[in-house]
Order: structure tokens, then sequence, then C-alpha cells
């Protein structure tokens, strides 16, 4: 997944200290950063965008985010949810309300108190949260130990990491 910031060492400082994510690599940096009509057509940027840094990050036993920084005329903030595309992601918590202290400690934002999981997902410690992180985005938290009503119904299972031991 990824994930454009304006500021690439606040997103890295706030991911490894909200979700436990870790820095991998960084593959373009400042003093080489990505630029012209190649880059442009590549990531189908406008003319005149800057690619000034790439991070790649591992989130626990889920998929990597690549952090971008993109510097270029007409950047807009981060999309709300009604509108059109990605417009958050969830990560698995073991525990949600560790998770969420974490993540207001590291800068975030949560938009509620964590709360119980609705319909078909309902079930004892299922829960999720929204928050916002501090460019925007949303991110929600979400655990779902009781995974018989949906499991039963699907035609495979949905995949849930193995626990992780949090720091609070």
């Amino acid at each position: 997944m990824g994930v454009t910031v304006p500021d690439i060492n606040l997103a890295i400082t706030f991911l490894e200290a909200a979700l436990g994510a870790i820095a991998l690599y960084r593959n373009v940096t400042h003093v080489s950063p990505q630029q012209g009509p190649q880059t442009e057509a590549i990531l189908g940027l406008p003319q005149g965008t800057v690619v000034w840094e790439i991070c790649m990050m591992s989130l626990g036993h889920g998929p990597g985010i690549e952090l971008f920084e993109i510097h270029g005329p007409d950047q807009r903030a981060a999309l709300r949810a009604n509108d059109f595309g990605l417009q958050h992601f969830a990560v698995y918590v073991d525990d949600i309300h560790a998770a969420c202290a974490r993540f207001t400690k590291a800068g975030g934002e949560l938009l509620t108190e964590p709360q119980g999981q609705p319909s078909l997902e309902a079930g004892p410690g299922n829960m999720f949260c929204y928050g916002r992180a501090p460019w925007g985005m949303i991110i929600e938290l979400l655990s779902t130990p009781s995974r018989e009503r949906f499991d039963d119904i699907a035609p495979t299972k949905r995949y849930q990491p193995p626990p992780r031991h949090e720091e609070s």
C-alpha cells in the first residue's frame, strides 16, 4: 500500500510509535529525488512534481506500507471517507484499548472511543475504532477475536495475524 505524506520523517516516527511499524529502507532520498517526465508518466503526476523520498515500512504480519513524500502543484489534503478511492486502512490489534492509547500518545486523534463491531462481525471482544494520523489519513484499529459468525459463512477464512505482545 502506498501512502503520500507531507513529511516522511514525521510519518515514520508516527507509524513506529502508533503501530509498531519498522522502517526497512529508503529507496529514494532528498539527495537523489525522482523527478521529470518519466517519473511524472510512471505515477501519473502533474508536471513539476518531485518525489523527495520513499520509505518501505513493515507492519507486523500484514502488508508493507510504502511512504512517499511527494511535492507538486495542486496538492490536496487527505480524502474523506465519502470521497472515491482508498479512504482508510485497517490494522489488526490484539488489545484495542492499548492500541488506542498508543495511537493517541504518538500524535494520532481518535474519532470515537473503541466500540463493538456491528452486524455479522459482532461478537465477544470484537471492536473497532477509527483515528486520524497527523497528516489527515484515516486508520482503523480492529480486533476480532470472536470470528465464528463470519468465518462460518465465508468461502474462506478472513486472515488474522498471530497474536502480538503490544506495548502500552
